[in-house]
């Protein structure tokens, strides 16, 4: 498969060769027991929760009053519940007996032994039933049996207190025990079979048993098979393939069945990530509590903004985990990443991309096209022309496209072709012996009628003052480069491959290394190309079934008006990005808020700046909350002996006797103030809004990154 997406579907489907690699990417360790694997619970769960495992909430457990005791408060309560019980058993069994006496009807003097005996046991029950009920409610017997003995609460909140670690393994071990007795005699290759392939799956049997099939194989075949179904001539080479390589059919064209390491866990038959733990508090909806958090490609369908000052984990606690995910994806053929940031950042190791591009560094075997080999050349004029401009300069963002077409178009018309870095300079800067040989390509081609306005009008304007092509051909000289050469040439001039975003067509697992530190002025410009590039590529595929994913790390030089509203169109187009920011500052203002709504997935790190909290905090509205207001007053109350009482205490004491007068009311609060978000988050922890791609909204959550 060539990078330009040439190719036929056959040969994506089939062809194990063709896509060059950037290193080993060796396979990882086999899924311990297939079987026991997919046999997990994969329950039904909200948006954002770990579905291998999950446990639904009790029955009846709600966000009331009940809800807001502490543990220990509740076990208190339980404990006076149970005195009250037997205090009330003794004190009233005693009356009852000795007002019977007293009457008469119960005497031990003129009733027989055993019928003392009976009747005294069934007044003791009637005694203990009547009273259960009360005491119960006042020692919410109830709440502690749904919060700590029964099964799901045991599991969720008093075995992690008591030992998290040893808790978490035994679950573990029970849950693939049971699921590995379950599916025993279960075929993990039935549908297979099914389709007639049964005479075609020997090598894949005897790779199952000998565990040397992984996730990502289990998930790549079957995506595959499925496929190939739908298009009957196919199945002939796919059992070709699967009976020649067993758990290695179909494999990615890099021939790697894993990334080298893995990072975070991941569950590649529901497609999720795992990046941490909702807290069990009260601003969690109670679905979450305790639950795992985690990220499909349904949320990141709707694209996820993440903000937080540098060294609170967005790189290490999501920047790195979502690109490890979707290369993942990318392996199982289910997916393609595109994962952009400084050359320094912890994004994961070379070895684990097919293409690493990385202007500056002389080993880098790629370099990049700056037109995203793009079928238009208006359109790709535009977008590079809204990445060379500084954002101070973009008011002049229009006159600066047409300029750029204006070049780009008639030199496309006369050469077949892009012009190369220096071509486009010279053009821009207005030599004459560019345009001399421009004209006469064009009359040769017979294009030249057509283009002539646009050649004139562009000819006619060199060196007038509201001229962007001077403007222009500096910032591409930031571009060309001693440092940069052979990066972005094409042609007979390239010494090296370029790549073109509309290559996202194929798995492809790409890792764009910025010279932030080199030549920050030109990694400003690159992260703006690359963004528009593939937000254009993404929303023009005409094969839409891999879900294309971009992941930003510190994407605040990468966005820009034209980007914002690109992301809008993600989700129609199976896409998604992640975009890390150190600071909403970082960005114009007139940008601020239409990112937010651009945007269904946000997410705010701790110590954030409080005017960025303030747009989390708006974004995410209010909520209605049950307010007590405490009244005290001065107790007035009683008569000369309560009144003389009062003022012996305060004598006394020094304290005046008040009475306290309670108000409950409902009213409307924020469910996280600015100040919340900048100085009340715990280290490790981040608040994160969900909205899938079907448009299931899921409030602020306060998750711990580190569990």
């Amino acid at each position: 498969m060539g990078l330009d997406g040439t190719q036929g579907r056959q040969g994506r489907l089939l062809d194990p060769t063709g896509v060059p690699h950037q290193g080993g990417g060796g396979g990882g360790a086999a899924v311990t027991g297939l079987r026991s694997w997919l046999a997990r619970p994969r329950p039904a769960a909200p948006g954002g929760a770990w579905r291998l495992g999950y446990l639904p909430p009790e029955p009846g457990r709600s966000d009331d009053e009940e809800e807001r005791i502490s543990g220990p408060l509740l076990l208190w309560r339980a404990v006076v519940g149970v005195g009250a019980y037997v205090f009330g058993y003794l004190c009233v069994s005693w009356l009852v007996l000795n007002v019977l006496g007293f009457l008469g009807w119960f005497n031990p003097k003129t009733v027989s032994p055993d019928q003392f005996s009976v009747i005294e046991t069934l007044i003791t029950v009637v005694i203990l039933v009547g009273l259960l009920p009360s005491c119960a409610k006042l020692g919410r017997w109830g709440e502690l049996y749904r919060r700590f003995l029964s099964p799901a609460g045991f599991r969720r909140n008093l075995l992690p207190t008591l030992s998290k670690a040893v808790t978490d393994e035994r679950r573990e071990k029970e849950v693939a025990e049971a699921a590995e007795a379950a599916l025993a005699a279960q075929d993990p290759w039935q549908s297979l079979r099914q389709t007639g392939l049964a005479g075609s799956l020997a090598r894949l049997d005897e790779d199952t048993l000998g565990a040397r099939v992984t996730d990502v194989d289990y998930v790549r075949i079957h995506r595959v098979h499925g496929e190939v179904v739908a298009e009957p001539e196919l199945l002939g080479a796919f059992a070709e393939q699967v009976a020649a390589r067993g758990a290695a059919a179909c494999v990615h064209p890099s021939q790697a069945r894993d990334v080298p390491v893995r990072v975070a866990e991941h569950d590649l038959l529901a497609g999720q990530v795992r990046l941490g733990t909702v807290q069990d508090v009260v601003k969690n909806p109670v679905a979450h509590r305790g639950a795992g958090f985690a990220l499909d490609r349904g949320l990141l369908a709707t694209s996820l903004l993440a903000v937080g000052p540098a060294g609170t984990g967005k790189t290490a606690r999501l920047a790195r985990p979502v690109a490890e995910a979707l290369c993942l994806q990318a392996l199982a053929r289910t997916a393609c990443a595109v994962v952009v940031g400084a050359a320094e950042a912890e994004l994961g190791p070379d070895s684990g991309y097919d293409v690493v591009i990385a202007p500056g560094d002389p080993a880098s075997a790629y370099g990049l096209d700056l037109y995203g080999a793009g079928a238009d050349p208006d359109a790709a004029a535009a977008r590079l022309a809204d990445a060379l401009l500084p954002d101070e300069l973009s008011a002049r963002s229009e006159s600066a496209r047409i300029a750029l077409q204006q070049v780009v178009g008639p030199f496309h018309a006369a050469h077949g072709r892009y012009p190369g870095l220096r071509e486009l300079r010279a053009l821009l800067a207005g030599e004459d012996a560019a345009w001399v040989e421009l004209v006469e390509r064009l009359r040769a081609a017979g294009h030249w009628a057509l283009y002539e306005p646009d050649v004139q009008q562009r000819r006619d304007r060199l060196g007038r003052a509201d001229d962007p092509g001077v403007l222009l051909a500096d910032r591409l000289a930031l571009l060309d480069r001693p440092a940069f050469a052979g990066c972005f040439e094409l042609g007979a001039a390239a010494t090296r491959p370029a790549f073109a975003m509309r290559a996202l067509e194929h798995p492809l697992r790409v890792r764009v290394k910025l010279p932030e530190r080199s030549h920050p002025e030109a990694a400003r410009i690159l992260s703006r190309l690359v963004v528009g590039q593939f937000l254009q590529a993404a929303a023009a595929r005409a094969d839409r079934s891999l879900f294309a994913g971009l992941v930003v790390d510190d994407a605040a030089a990468a966005l820009d008006a034209a980007a914002v509203q690109g992301l809008r169109r993600l989700p129609g187009a199976n896409a998604g990005a992640v975009l890390v920011l150190r600071s909403l500052v970082d960005l114009p203002e007139a940008l601020r808020v239409p990112l937010f709504g651009a945007v269904g997935c946000r997410m705010a790190f701790p110590g954030i700046a409080p005017w960025d909290g303030a747009l989390f905090s708006e974004a995410w509205g209010t909520v209605l909350v049950r307010e007590r207001a405490v009244t005290l007053a001065p107790d007035t109350s009683g008569g000369v002996l309560r009144k003389t009482g009062r003022v012996l205490r305060k004598v006394l004491a020094g304290t005046t006797a008040q009475t306290e007068s309670v108000t409950t009311r409902e009213v409307e609060r924020q469910r996280w103030t600015p100040s919340d978000l900048a100085h009340a988050l715990p280290t490790g922890h981040a608040v994160v809004s969900l909205t899938t791609v079907t448009g299931e909204q899921v409030p602020p959550l306060l998750v711990d990154l580190r569990s």
